[in-house]
């Protein structure tokens, strides 16, 4: 399994590729590629980069899918005794990024394609020619009979 930790937004987060992260505002359009240079950590099937503080040559690209505000949230101010109240509300903005690939050094470590294929391994596809071969046995053997 590869991922890689990211900062965008001042926030730190884990990504991998495939899945998509709702992050703080980029200034760019939908539907365009977005590639993130800030890379702390890359882990690819127990091979471990770490940077200090970035890890060297390593990039996340992304696709943004819609910008959209996030849940509204409320912030009340009360002074006890002198009534004095203030009710505000406040609703971030948000991007949605799907990640694409995660690169390191000019070669993609993992990519949304890579993704997809592996749970269609042979390692995990269901025994079927094992449930049907008894089957036919015994109907070979109760024809004759």
């Amino acid at each position: 399994m590869t991922y890689a930790i990211i900062e965008t937004g001042g926030k730190q987060l884990r990504v991998e590729p495939g899945r998509f992260y709702d992050i703080e505002l980029l200034h760019v359009e939908p539907e365009q590629n977005v590639t993130i240079d800030k890379v702390l950590f890359v882990n690819h099937d127990g091979e471990i980069s770490i940077g200090q503080p970035l890890v060297e040559g390593a990039t996340v690209q992304g696709t943004v899918m819609r910008h959209f505000r996030d849940r509204k949230i409320i912030v009340y101010k009360m002074q006890p005794k002198k009534k004095t109240r203030k009710k505000r509300g406040h609703r971030q903005e948000k991007t949605r990024l799907m990640i694409d690939a995660i690169s390191m050094n000019g070669s993609v470590l993992a990519s949304v394609s890579k993704a997809e294929e592996a749970p269609v391994s042979a390692e995990t596809a269901p025994e079927a020619p094992a449930t049907e071969a008894p089957a036919t046995q015994e109907t070979a053997e109760t024809a004759p009979e």
